[in-house]
């Protein structure tokens, strides 16, 4: 099964919604849900058979799978997705939708979605219905990869954590991690992407908003500092100064200290 077709005209009946984890007692899984949508939101690679059709599921791809077909995963170790199980009404003109797409730059608003979904479903599940609805909405309208140029999905989900984290301490592993890759994998992509390094795109975006910080709000420098990863004063200093071309106080626009008087020789 490549493609499947979808009634959004009124919002799903969202039965169960969560963090899949799976991988971890066997590397795979065959199973149908008879009467239910499945829609996964993945973080890593594996691979996916939809009633006997093959898919390679990436850091990034999004599937939806009709009720009562057979799906057959097959993992590659410890696998994290975000999922809902749902019922639609046949209401609305029907969508065709891929079973199996990447998310591309949809990625982080989809991401947001599902989290909140998850996260509304104990108390409020008119808003989970609102979430996985809007959700699905985005995936009926997501352009085909070859119309919709962009970087490799690890690399949109590398740089969606990074903007989600700029306040915490940042490695290299833990951001492939959260991209679903291998250290040197992520390296490699991003070079490619972006012809930066990792590390280079980190500190450029934490400098790029503490600039930003800076100049539009009264938080305090120490405060701007904390906000974007710097515990020390005097590196955020020396990292505007270099990377900015000016000290944090300047970048502002207050004054500086007076300078200190020099001795002249008489």
């Amino acid at each position: 099964m490549r493609k499947t077709r979808i009634h959004l005209g009124e919002p799903p009946a969202v039965v169960n919604v969560g963090v899949g984890v799976h991988g971890v007692a066997s590397r795979t899984d065959v199973f149908r849900l008879p009467e239910l949508w499945q829609l996964h939101l993945y973080r890593y690679e594996a691979e996916l058979t939809v009633d006997g059709t093959p898919h390679s599921v990436r850091p990034g791809s999004v599937s939806l799978v009709p009720p009562g077909a057979t799906v057959r995963f097959r993992y590659r170790g410890r696998s994290e997705h975000l999922y809902a199980h749902l019922r639609t009404t046949a209401a609305g003109t029907p969508h065709t939708v891929p079973v199996l797409q990447d998310a591309g730059a949809e990625l982080p608003l989809l991401t947001t979605s599902l989290l909140q979904a998850v996260a509304s479903a104990p108390g409020e599940p008119d808003r989970t219905r609102a979430e996985v609805w809007a959700a699905l909405w985005r995936i009926a309208r997501l352009a085909p990869a070859a119309a919709r140029p962009g970087p490799h999905p690890a690399v949109t989900a590398a740089t969606a954590y990074i903007e989600a984290h700029l306040a915490a301490p940042l490695t290299v592993p833990a951001v492939a991690r959260a991209a679903g890759v291998s250290h040197n994998h992520l390296t490699r992509l991003f070079r490619a992407a972006t012809g930066a390094t990792v590390v280079a795109y980190i500190r450029r975006r934490r400098l790029d908003r503490a600039h930003h910080l800076l100049r539009a709000s009264t938080l305090s420098i120490p405060a701007v500092a904390a906000s974007v990863g710097f515990a020390d004063l005097q590196a955020f200093n020396k990292a505007c100064r270099r990377e900015l071309g000016g000290s944090p106080r300047a970048l502002r626009g207050e004054p500086g200290p007076p300078p200190a008087a020099t001795a002249v020789a008489p």
